[in-house]
């Protein structure tokens, strides 16, 4: 009878069974777990009394730039949905019970309506209540419960930051609980800021305090590609077909954002039309028929066609189908387009600065912001690409 021997067992056997069993009975390994469903929720949070007419214009302007940032990050492959919300203090005409405070808009990834809020936005002399806005925006806001979605306050203004009725370690509890990380932006000089306690707030958790110019114009760097893409912001407006009750309103709502903005700069339309470009970024399946059939392919045969432009009302549902399959095509291409070309632009602009001996460029809300929000997604398991 010839006796079977067995391997004699070694460390290296041991490594090669445990490396099998692992790669046949993965574990999770610790740490951040990973998002299926990534979030990214800010809420701004701007001072609108007398002083802050440059704020106001730089939020305008740099609405495009933030999203653009933002729109860029990815967790575990995945681009999160991005929700921003918007809120005024200091305008004495609002509400004394409220300290002042007002929603503009709450978390939404309408950014046409979010900019034209942006551009309604005026001054008016009252008491900056800091602590009380940022209370209101934490109990007030549809905050995401998931613990590892980037939920972010940016408040910017300057005044006291301890005026009102609610103290800042009470919003800053809030926050914590909730959270969601709190940067303050002081306008003005950085002793200063300090001197009116901005920096409170950010050092009790894990924000951030820093100051800008509020009246500071943000260099533009005129590019060979603005121009472009303004020319194929045209072309890509016209994919739009509405629906709806207020399908109308919406798409004349996207034409006055678009002017709007290139009423700032070329700068600035060519950054809002390469986020227009972005359909996970721009997405308006509320309203437009493109987005609203790609998020369903059956919408076509259920759309109310009384609530059509008046030539597409007395089509039959297989022409209209045809006809939204068609601009469907010509958005990708054109979406496709801007995406070349913003890319050309984007390294034009990095070449320039990289020119550059040295750069004065004094700190803005829309620097700011960038920098930290590139910094801060690290924390949520998000990379900037």
């Amino acid at each position: 009878m010839m006796l079977k021997l067995r391997p004699p067992v070694t460390i290296f056997s041991i490594i090669i069974s445990l490396a099998m069993m692992d790669a046949a009975f993965p574990v999770k390994k610790p740490g951040i777990p990973v998002n299926s469903n990534p979030k990214i929720q800010v809420a701004v949070l701007l001072d609108v009394s007398n002083s802050m007419d440059g704020l106001i214009d730089q939020a305008k302007a740099q609405l495009w730039n933030m999203v653009s940032v933002m729109g860029k990050a990815k967790c575990e492959g995945v681009s999160p949905k991005i929700e921003i919300a918007l809120y005024e203090y200091g305008r004495s005409t609002n509400d004394v019970k409220v300290g002042y405070v007002k929603q503009i808009s709450g978390f939404s990834s309408d950014l046409d309506q979010l900019s034209k809020n942006l551009f309604s936005l005026t001054t008016n002399g009252g008491d900056e209540y800091c602590g009380h806005v940022i209370y209101t925006s934490l109990n007030e806001l549809a905050w995401d419960s998931t613990a590892n979605n980037y939920k972010v306050i940016f408040i910017a203004g300057n005044e006291d930051f301890l005026q009102g009725d609610i103290p800042y370690t009470k919003a800053c509890a809030e926050a914590k609980k909730k959270g969601v990380i709190v940067n303050t932006i002081y306008c003005g000089d950085r002793a200063q800021g300090i001197q009116e306690h901005w920096n409170l707030n950010a050092e009790c958790g894990s924000g951030s305090f820093t100051n800008i110019d509020q009246d500071e114009k943000p260099v533009d760097i005129p590019t060979p590609y603005d121009t472009t893409l303004v020319v194929l912001n045209g072309k890509l407006n016209s994919t739009y077909l509405y629906y709806g009750s207020g399908g109308s309103e919406k798409l004349m709502a996207q034409g006055y954002v678009d002017m709007a903005n290139a009423g700032i700069s070329t700068t600035v339309a060519a950054k809002r039309t390469a986020v227009k470009g972005n359909k996970q970024l721009y997405n308006n399946a509320g309203w437009d028929m493109v987005d609203a059939m790609d998020r369903d392919s059956s919408f076509v045969a259920t759309v109310d066609m009384k609530t059509l432009p008046d030539g597409l009302k007395n089509k039959s549902r297989n022409e209209l189908k045809q006809i939204v399959t068609q601009k469907t095509v010509e958005r990708g291409s054109i979406q496709q387009e801007i995406s070349r070309v913003n890319s050309q632009r984007e390294a034009f602009i990095a070449a320039e600065k990289a020119k550059a001996v040295t750069n004065n460029n004094k700190a803005t809300l829309e620097t700011e912001v960038e920098k930290i929000i590139k910094e801060q997604v690290r924390r949520f398991n998000m990379v900037i690409e």
